[in-house]
């Protein structure tokens, strides 16, 4: 079976930990955030970074999901994975429900 990427190695962005980008960025909280573990095979949100506040997109650190989510659809991360899950892909709502939002 093909290893599922997460967005952090998809995007090539160096920000999960010991990534040679987090002393400028910061680690990125899709790297860590552990209750979206395993989600779509991904390794914490890494495959749900949509609705982590605090992620990139389009090189600009974004806060909550409401102000990010319109970009996080344009996202060839966000894209790809919802081609790779088809039926099996979660949505927002239920991605948020389990981060207890």
């Amino acid at each position: 079976m093909k290893k599922k990427m997460n967005c952090w190695e998809l995007k090539n962005c160096g920000r999960q930990p010991g990534g040679e980008n987090i002393s400028g960025e910061g680690v990125c909280p899709a790297s860590t955030e552990n209750r979206l573990d395993g989600v779509h095979g991904g390794m914490n949100a890494g495959r749900t970074c949509w609705v982590v506040a605090g992620t990139l997109s389009w090189e600009e650190v974004y806060g909550t999901f409401a102000r990010k989510y319109c970009t996080c659809e344009m996202c060839e991360v966000y894209s790809s994975i919802k081609k790779e899950e088809k039926r099996k892909f979660k949505l927002s709502s239920t991605l948020l429900t389990l981060l207890g939002k």
